[in-house]
């Protein structure tokens, strides 16, 4: 009882900004908490928070960052990754960017028609191919991550950073455990 207590009252002082996003999700929460098994409230609306904020993040820096560069964030995330490693082959691009090969593959090819990216032989295989920022590529993700930075600091604001950094860790904790299918 202790944790709905908690979460109303949370929900309340909330709620005072007036979000009907934030209204509804109580809403369900609370027609959930009256529901038999399987309904987990708590569950609920830890994952509608979740893919929520997810959502609005994504497209929030979308609009206000990669589209006006005519870029995609998942093509930023690919040139931001490229320019923390160097040059790497696109089957490791997409083990650590969720996503498909055919996917990585795609972007690159965008980026690389914009000439921000560039294929590269692999020295040690002939066959296998990394790809890499140009110098202009470089300047460009220089660029975009200062004002998405600049984008998360105004969404997070409102934690501190012990909380920033307790969310960090819950949410790294979920990651690793998630289920093996979820790759």
């Amino acid at each position: 009882m202790a944790v709905t207590i908690s979460y109303r009252s949370a929900m309340r002082k909330t709620l005072s900004v007036d979000r009907p996003d934030l209204r509804y999700a109580a809403y369900a929460r609370d027609r959930l908490a009256g529901m038999p098994s399987p309904a987990d409230p708590e569950a609920f609306a830890l994952a509608y928070h979740l893919l929520h904020l997810s959502y609005l993040v994504v497209a929030d820096l979308e609009s206000h960052i990669h589209r006006p560069r005519g870029w995609t964030l998942p093509g930023f995330r690919l040139m931001f990754k490229l320019w923390l490693l160097g040059p790497t082959q696109p089957a490791r691009l997409a083990e650590i960017s969720a996503m498909s090969r055919s996917a990585v593959t795609n972007a690159i090819n965008t980026l690389e028609r914009e000439g921000l990216v560039e294929r590269l032989p692999v020295p040690d295989d002939r066959r296998a191919v990394a790809a890499g920022l140009t110098a202009t590529g470089e300047n460009a993700v220089r660029e975009a991550f200062a004002e998405q930075t600049r984008r998360e600091q105004q969404w997070f604001a409102t934690l501190d950073a012990e909380e920033r950094a307790t969310l960090t860790d819950l949410l790294t904790r979920v990651l690793a455990a998630r289920p093996e299918d979820a790759d």
